[in-house]
C-alpha cells in the first residue's frame, strides 16, 4: 500500500481552518492576574522584565496572541486572544503562573507570586475594546501612580489585538 500525502491546499480538515480562525480572532479577553496577597513587586524592574518575557513566550507557545497590557504594582492586566482552539483560558493562564514563577524562583525570588484564580472577561461584540483599554491605561493615575498614562513604564503591547 502506498501512502499518498496531499498537499496541504487539498486537505479538507485544513481548509476549515480558515472558517475557524476569524471567529476564534475576534474572541477578546480582559484578564486580570493578582499577586498573593496583593503585594505590590510587579513592577520591580527584574520581576516586570520576566513576568513580560514569560507572557509573550507562553503566548506564543499556546498559540494565543496577548495585546496590550498595563502592570500595577500588585495586578496585571492583559487583553488576549485565542488563535486555535487547542488550548483554552484556563491552561494558558495556569502556564503563563506556572513559569513565571518558576523563572522567579531561579533569580531568586522566594515564595508565591500568584494567587490562585485570575479574573477574565470577554469582551461582547457591543462592548468597545477601545474603551475598555481606555479604562485599563488610566488604572495607574487613578492610583496616584503617575500624572498621565504615557508616563506608566510598566505597560506595553505584544500584538496587536483587534475587536472585529
Amino acid at each position: 500500500m502506498q501512502l499518498v500525502v496531499l498537499p496541504f491546499y487539498r486537505r479538507k480538515h485544513l481548509r476549515r481552518l480558515d472558517k475557524i480562525k476569524p471567529k476564534l480572532r475576534s474572541i477578546i479577553y480582559l484578564v486580570t492576574i493578582c499577586s498573593l496577597d496583593r503585594k505590590p513587586i510587579l513592577t520591580r524592574e527584574d520581576i516586570f522584565k520576566t513576568v513580560t518575557e514569560t507572557l509573550e513566550e507562553v503566548a506564543e507557545r499556546k498559540r494565543w496572541l496577548v495585546g496590550r497590557y498595563v502592570m500595577m504594582p500588585d495586578h496585571i492586566h492583559f487583553f488576549c486572544s485565542p488563535v486555535t482552539e487547542d488550548w483554552g483560558l484556563s491552561e494558558f493562564v495556569r502556564d503563563f503562573k506556572s513559569l513565571s514563577s518558576t523563572r522567579l524562583r531561579k533569580q531568586g525570588f522566594e515564595g508565591k507570586l500568584w494567587q490562585r484564580e485570575f479574573f477574565d472577561h470577554l469582551l461582547r461584540s457591543e462592548e468597545s475594546y477601545a474603551s475598555k483599554w481606555e479604562y485599563v491605561r488610566l488604572n495607574p493615575v487613578r492610583k496616584g501612580l503617575c500624572e498621565s498614562p504615557e508616563e506608566w513604564r510598566f505597560s506595553g503591547e505584544v500584538y496587536p489585538v483587534e475587536a472585529k
